[in-house]
C-alpha cells in the first residue's frame, strides 16, 4: 500500500470541483453555512455506504448487472430534479422567506439529502471500484479492511473540504439574501445546479 501516493491523490481529487462540492456550495448558499456543513456530512455517510459496499464486493453489481446500474442512476436523477424545481418553484425571494424556508428544511432533513444524493449515484460507486483497489496489498492482509480504511481516509479529506467550502459559501450566502434580487437569482442558481446534476448523471457522455 503506498500510502504517501494515496494521500496525494486523495487531496487532489477532493480539491477538484465535482458534483458532491457543487451540491454542498448550493445547499450553502440556498440555507446557509449549517445546512451546508450538514449536507456534507451527509454526502460523507453516503461515501461510507458506498465503500461498506465495495469492501464486501456488491458494488460489482453494477458493473455486470447493467440493469441495476440504470435504476440506480435514474432514481437518482430523479431525486436531484425533483429537490431543483422544488426549490426554482418555491415562492418568495425576501430574507424572512428564506429564514422561513430555513425552518421548513430541517437540519436532519437536509442531512438526509445529503446521504441520498451520493448513495444514489452509481458513478460514485464505479469511481471507488477503480480509485481504491489501485493502492491495496494483499501482502498486507485481507482487502476488505484495506478497503475500508482507504474509504475512510478518502471520505474524511472530502469532509474536511466539503465543510470549508460550505463555510465560504453560507457566509457569502448570508450576506445576498439581504437582497430582494440576488435572493431570487439565487434560488434560480440553486435548483439550477440541483438540476444540472441530475442530467449530468444521466447525459451518456457526462464524467463522474
Amino acid at each position: 500500500m503506498n500510502l504517501t501516493l494515496f494521500l496525494l491523490a486523495t487531496i487532489a481529487l477532493n480539491i477538484t470541483p465535482g458534483p458532491d462540492m457543487l451540491y454542498v456550495v448550493a445547499r450553502s448558499l440556498g440555507q446557509g453555512t449549517r445546512a451546508g456543513v450538514v449536507s456534507a456530512l451527509g454526502i460523507g455517510v453516503g461515501t461510507l455506504v458506498h465503500m461498506a459496499a465495495l469492501a464486501i464486493g456488491l458494488s460489482t453489481l453494477l458493473t455486470k448487472v447493467p440493469a441495476a446500474y440504470d435504476a440506480v442512476k435514474y432514481v437518482g436523477a430523479a431525486y436531484l430534479a425533483y429537490l431543483g424545481l422544488r426549490t426554482i418553484l418555491s415562492k418568495g425571494d425576501t430574507l424572512d422567506h428564506t429564514l422561513k424556508v430555513r425552518e421548513q428544511a430541517s437540519l436532519p432533513r437536509v442531512f438526509g439529502q445529503g446521504i441520498l444524493t451520493n448513495v444514489l449515484n452509481p458513478k460514485v460507486a464505479l469511481f471507488f471500484i477503480a480509485f481504491i483497489p489501485q493502492f491495496t496489498n494483499p501482502d498486507l492482509g485481507p482487502i476488505g479492511w484495506q478497503v475500508l480504511l482507504l474509504g475512510m481516509i478518502f471520505n474524511t479529506s472530502g469532509t474536511a473540504v466539503n465543510s470549508s467550502v460550505a463555510f465560504l459559501a453560507g457566509s457569502l450566502g448570508d450576506k445576498l439574501r439581504l437582497n430582494k434580487r440576488v435572493a431570487r437569482v439565487q434560488r434560480w442558481f440553486t435548483g439550477t445546479v440541483f438540476l444540472a446534476l441530475a442530467t449530468r448523471l444521466v447525459w451518456p457522455d457526462s464524467q463522474s
